[in-house]
């Protein structure tokens, strides 16, 4: 597995990341077994960088994490954790903590879960509207002065939140949405992450399976399964999409090639700064993704992509309007 260096000033991490979400349930039900089998098939792969969060399941995720880690040694891999998003028993979202005392709080249970006495990469989930960036960025820096942190990332913030939090501790990294029907961040985001020398850790890259060529209308979900209430999975909006994804079909073929790995490749392909977060919770589907490396996209491919899903052709938001209200990334941009 290639390796690259994440920002100007971050650690090198794989060409590939794990995002590890999925098997904690947001994505409906997964299997223990399978979940911890494929963790250990991407670290035998070479993939180096686990993306996690303290709300993945309410502290689940992070317990399955450090559970696939027994017998690894803690510094062949980087973990990425995103903290904040509060939640209640049912499993509802309820809001965002960004507050320095919360900060601290939310690093104790996750040093604990992960059964480790450093994160890599510590990130705020979101923006919390009631708290300075300023102020969480900094309390942050104060982690990575005492030894529990490494290094600082942010998700899902826009190029001003960007601007102020780098000012206060070099930002190694963004962790946000993008992929062929997700485009956003090329206006704005990702020219003042270049500009800083902050890297893109870019999640969604299949856009939830949307655009792996394995999503069809007839499709079932479980209850538990967000993406039933997404707006791009949804009636008439999802019959657009998969239009999209049956044209993205045809250049994958003509390159012998699945679908999923024209879809990562395309994302890795828009720059050296950018790692593609796979969100594999089989190790059927992080075969298929270990694969996207090796797919090389020349001019023509690229330019056939663009013609095959242009840019915003996408029908409905990539959340509800309720979720993207909540996204500082998306204040100054329309998709």
């Amino acid at each position: 597995m290639k390796l690259l260096p994440l920002g100007s000033a971050g650690p090198q991490v794989s060409a590939l990341g794990l995002g590890c979400m999925g098997m904690s349930g947001m994505y409906g039900p997964s299997d223990r077994t399978e979940s911890i089998a494929t963790v250990h098939a991407a670290l035998d792969a070479g993939i180096n960088l686990l993306d996690t969060g303290d709300f993945y399941g309410a502290g689940h995720n992070e317990l399955l994490v450090r559970e696939a880690l027994q017998g690894r040694a803690r510094e062949s891999v980087l973990l990425s954790v995103k903290f904040g998003a509060l939640r209640d028993p049912a499993g509802n979202f309820v809001g965002m903590d960004a507050r320095p005392a919360a900060i601290k709080n939310f690093l104790a249970y996750s040093l604990q879960r992960l059964g480790t006495d450093y994160i890599d990469i510590y990130r705020p989930a979101r923006l919390d509207p009631n708290v300075p960036i300023e102020d969480s960025i900094g309390a942050i820096a104060d982690l990575v002065k005492a030894g529990y942190v490494r290094h600082i990332g942010l998700s899902e913030v826009g190029a001003e939140t960007i601007r102020r939090a780098h000012a206060v501790h070099p930002i190694v990294d963004l962790q946000i949405e993008y992929s062929l029907i997700s485009r956003s961040i090329e206006a704005e985001i990702l020219p003042v992450c270049r500009e800083l020398g902050i890297g893109i850790t870019a999640y969604g890259v299949l856009s939830r399976g949307l655009i792996s060529g394995h999503w069809s209308q007839a499709r079932n979900l479980a209850n538990n399964d967000f993406r039933g209430h997404s707006p791009r999975f949804i009636g008439d909006n999802l019959a657009h999409n998969l239009k999209l994804v049956e044209a993205l079909k045809q250049i994958a073929q003509a390159k012998q090639v699945g679908v999923a790995q024209v879809a990562i490749a395309w994302v890795a392909a828009q720059g050296a700064d950018i790692v593609p977060l796979v969100g594999a919770r089989t190790r059927v589907r992080l075969d298929e993704a270990l694969g996207a490396p090796d797919v090389q996209l020349d001019a023509a491919d690229l330019a056939a992509i663009e013609r095959a899903v242009p840019k915003d052709a996408a029908a409905g938001n990539r959340y509800a309007d309720a979720q993207m209200a909540t996204l500082d990334s998306e204040r100054s941009t329309s998709v």
